[in-house]
């Protein structure tokens, strides 16, 4: 049985969320959970029964606020049908869990008026492993409608998931899963629907997956700092405490460490007085990726554990209209993310062209050990090239003004879920750049003669060459590329102890 995950007792962590999401956790409410749901839901009840306008319970949507309606069970049904307008691309396992995950968390706060049937239902699809298949792009970042409404779907009997390895209707996956479709009520369905539990969900992977990449980022450019003999001196205590900027700290002295009982922390040692900037500002730049991954962090770990609700739903007998919904801060702080990353991703790039260059390290021309026309690595850098493009245009900003919906009263949107989709694009594409970058250094470590890594980087090298072979004659790189991509999305080049992870 797998270990279960409490909602509603402890902070949740990003780790927490991320675990459900993988397959190797699965979720309960918590007692006092499900009693915070019930009591919410019950004064939902005795509001609509009293009379009392309630947005999307005795009100319609959007722009139909100004329609009253008789609070009934059709107009709850009606409302994750109206909006399954999702199109492009479905989600995947991974992503569908961590947003169901993320919008049952929510849930556990008490706050939505949803029934507590409603929100076991959702929670049984995450423990059956029933995947709605859900469309991407649809939503404008104020409340996640369109690919909350497919999973809402398949809730109520209808939409389409995956199943047993293959797409079915809703209702045989509900059937094949020992479920039942659900009867919304009162408030089920808004409360579905009207979040912003996809923007989040996918920001907490991202954040997961970014701080892997990032970790790996230092360990390739230790390497290649040891490949191209660099020079420690921007990464000294001295140097730093000159200017005590956030992240850098914590980059130089990672590498530092990782340098240990290698000749190049010897004077004399390094090839130059000063090395170009791709080597010399790894401890600022990697730093400053660090500092947003840590802000990123922050806001997320904030979002799933809060609530969006609107209206709120207090147990005391309150309905409460808000702005919950609006994902302004995560727009900002992934933006920022991504926009570091591809400052990491420049860097990266230009090291792997100095190391391959013979006039600048010294070494053969693009690493090739036999110097009678062979290949090298010379086309790899046409990859580099490739990755490096993709990701600074992806690093480009959503418009900050979206066309209104809604007979324009909905007339602002952040379109979080997009900013979150390439963001989370960035860190693949770094991902791949940074196996280039260990592939290429390693490659220039076995073809510097006479020299003595540290004890970290020589586990490097060591982890690299347990996947990938020293190159001596041509042959294809990229199933070298992708074992090292595996490694680094599996944790395996993790030297940033205690950089980027959840809060406790």
């Amino acid at each position: 049985m797998k270990p279960i995950v409490t909602l509603g007792v402890a902070r949740l962590t990003i780790g927490d969320i991320v675990a459900v999401a993988d397959g190797v956790r699965t979720i309960a409410f918590s007692e006092a959970a499900e009693a915070r749901i019930g009591a919410s839901a019950g004064a939902l009840a005795l509001l609509s029964a009293a009379g009392e306008r309630i947005y999307g319970v005795t009100t319609g949507l959007g722009a139909a606020v100004d329609t009253a309606l008789r609070a009934d069970d059709n107009v709850q049904m009606r409302v994750p049908s109206a909006r399954c307008v999702g199109v492009g691309r479905a989600g995947s396992r991974r992503e569908v869990r961590a947003i169901m995950t993320t919008r049952a968390a929510r849930l556990a706060r008490g706050c939505s008026g949803a029934s507590l049937a409603t929100a076991q239902g959702l929670v049984g699809l995450i423990e059956r492993d029933v995947q709605p298949i859900v469309p991407m792009t649809g939503s404008i970042g104020e409340g996640d409608l369109a690919p909350l409404a497919a999973i809402a779907a398949v809730l109520i009997g209808r939409g389409f998931a995956a199943m047993d390895g293959e797409i079915v209707p809703g209702a045989v996956a509900l059937e094949r899963a020992g479920l039942s479709p659900l009867r919304l009520v009162g408030k089920d369905g808004l409360a579905l629907v009207s979040s912003n539990a996809a923007s989040v969900g996918l920001a907490v992977l991202c954040v997961a997956d970014a701080r892997r990449v990032l970790s790996a980022a230092v360990a390739a450019g230790a390497l290649s700092f040891e490949a191209y003999r660099c020079s420690l001196n921007p990464l000294s205590e001295a140097a730093l405490a000159l200017r005590p900027l956030p992240g850098q700290g914590v980059v130089a002295a990672a590498m530092r460490a990782l340098f240990e009982d290698g000749a190049l922390t010897q004077p004399g040692t390094a090839r130059r007085l000063q090395d170009p900037l791709s080597f010399r500002c790894i401890a600022p730049v990697m730093g400053a990726a660090v500092a947003a991954l840590d802000s990123a962090r922050d806001i997320v770990e904030a979002e799933i554990n809060s609530s969006d609700d609107n209206p709120a739903i207090f147990a005391e007998g309150r309905s409460l209209p808000n702005a919950n919904f609006d994902t302004t801060h995560l727009t900002l702080v992934l933006e920022m993310l991504g926009l570091a990353l591809a400052r990491v991703a420049a860097m990266v790039g230009e090291r792997i062209m100095k190391l391959m260059s013979p006039a600048s390290s010294d070494l053969p021309r693009f690493l090739s050990p036999i110097q009678n026309g062979s290949n090298g690595y010379a086309t790899v850098q046409k990859t580099v090239a490739a990755l490096v493009a993709e990701i600074q245009h992806r690093a480009n900003p959503m418009p900050v003004f979206v066309l209104p919906v809604a007979d324009r009263v909905e007339d602002y949107a952040t379109m979080a879920t997009a900013v979150v989709e390439k963001t989370a694009d960035i860190v693949a594409r770094l991902r791949l750049l940074i196996a280039v970058e260990l592939m290429v250094a390693a490659q220039a470590v076995d073809l510097r003669d006479g020299i003595a890594l540290g004890r970290g980087t020589a586990g490097i090298q060591a982890a690299v060459r347990s996947a990938v072979a020293m190159l001596t004659e041509d042959r294809p790189a990229t199933p070298d590329i992708e074992a090292l991509d595996a490694m680094i999305a599996a944790g395996g080049f993790d030297v940033l102890d205690g950089i980027g992870e959840e809060t406790t």
